[in-house]
């Protein structure tokens, strides 16, 4: 089996999606044609905001946030230490300090206590000046954004989302990717929502920031290509990942049902032997991962195995332990949460057609 099948995906979409590509063959606007202006219109429905700018992929869709909320040298973000690298990468890249935060034992996500802490520490210590806060969507349940909100405002920080695996998932049917000034998304292969390439987006209310975005990702273009404003990227969406997507986000409640059903199955016959992953009341997952938590994860993943199911490992590595980080100084006593769960977590078969 797989563990993530994009083969039956494509199969129950193929006519759709084969069309789709073949307009596109046809009218030839390859690169920020119709598609794309139609995707990021459907987007911004689907998700509740007022502007979706698509971009590459879901890194530049951090790095435009940062650049749009001016973020540089001698700032700090704080982010989880549990998630993939890209989300300190961006910030690092933009001149700035990462910050890192510990996990909620329960969700997986940053937990709002410690990231308070990290706060005070920060403006105790006056290195830097605390400016913005990526909470990341980890697995597809969306982050404590009531709490982050509310720890936003207080500190005066910008609040980022990223929603990349938490596209689909909900608090109070308030969608993901509708939380914080900015959010972003993936559309790489693997994600809820993901096209046969690489692919972004950033949500946002702010007509100033869709302004800036938008700018930004044309190499700070202003009136048109040959007058440039600002410095900015090269950071499209090509129309035929946006002509995938279109299809793939009309069949994606129906996906987005399968999932919990799974997740609802997978809760009934093993929760009593790992501790399984927790949706809050009011809360909804879109499964990018079902992920467990087991002291003896190597002989699990290893009986799995034997059976014909395919395991991972999200994350075995977190930020304060990326040799890239080793400057920050920081050692697994001081997020003791989030590195028990990178030596013990492992993810099983999740999607939309299992």
């Amino acid at each position: 089996m797989h563990f993530i099948d994009l083969e039956a995906q494509y199969k129950h979409l193929q006519n759709k999606i084969d069309a789709r590509i073949k307009t596109v063959l046809e009218h030839g606007q390859y690169i920020m044609g119709p598609e794309v202006r139609e995707l990021e219109q459907q987007l911004a429905d689907y998700v509740g905001v007022k502007h979706v700018i698509s971009c590459a992929n879901g890194t530049d869709a951090l790095t435009l946030s940062l650049m749009t909320l001016g973020i540089e040298e001698n700032d700090a973000v704080f982010c989880p230490t549990f998630t993939f690298f890209a989300t300190a990468e961006v910030i690092s890249y933009a001149g700035a300090t990462p910050v890192f935060v510990d996990s909620d034992e329960d969700t997986f996500n940053i937990c709002p206590v410690h990231l308070e802490k990290q706060i005070k520490s920060v403006i105790e210590q006056g290195l830097y000046t605390p400016k913005a806060i990526i909470a990341v969507d980890l697995f597809g349940l969306p982050a404590n954004y009531p709490e982050l909100e509310r720890i936003a405002e207080e500190y005066g920080l910008k609040l980022i989302e990223d929603a990349a695996q938490g596209f689909g998932g909900a608090i109070n049917s308030r969608r993901a990717g509708s939380f914080g000034d900015i959010a972003t998304t993936s559309f790489f292969p693997a994600k809820p929502l993901g096209c046969y390439g690489d692919g972004g987006a950033i949500f946002t209310n702010s007509d100033e920031y869709a302004e800036l975005l938008r700018s930004y990702r044309v190499h700070g273009k202003g009136k048109d290509k040959y007058d440039n404003v600002r410095i900015g990227m090269n950071s499209r969406l090509d129309t035929i990942q946006a002509a995938i997507l279109l299809e793939k986000l009309a069949a994606f409640p129906e996906e987005l049902e399968n999932r919990n059903k799974a997740a609802q199955r997978y809760e009934e016959q093993l929760s009593g032997k790992f501790k399984t992953p927790k949706v809050p009341s009011g809360y909804l997952s879109s499964w990018a991962q079902y992920t467990l938590v087991s002291d003896n994860r190597e002989s699990d993943m290893q009986a799995y195995k034997a059976q014909g199911v395919p395991t991972m490992i999200y994350y075995g590595t977190c930020m304060h332990q990326q040799s890239a980080f080793a400057e920050l100084g920081y050692e697994d006593k001081d997020f003791p949460v989030a590195t028990k769960l990178a030596q013990s977590v492992f993810s099983l078969p999740m999607h939309g057609y299992l």
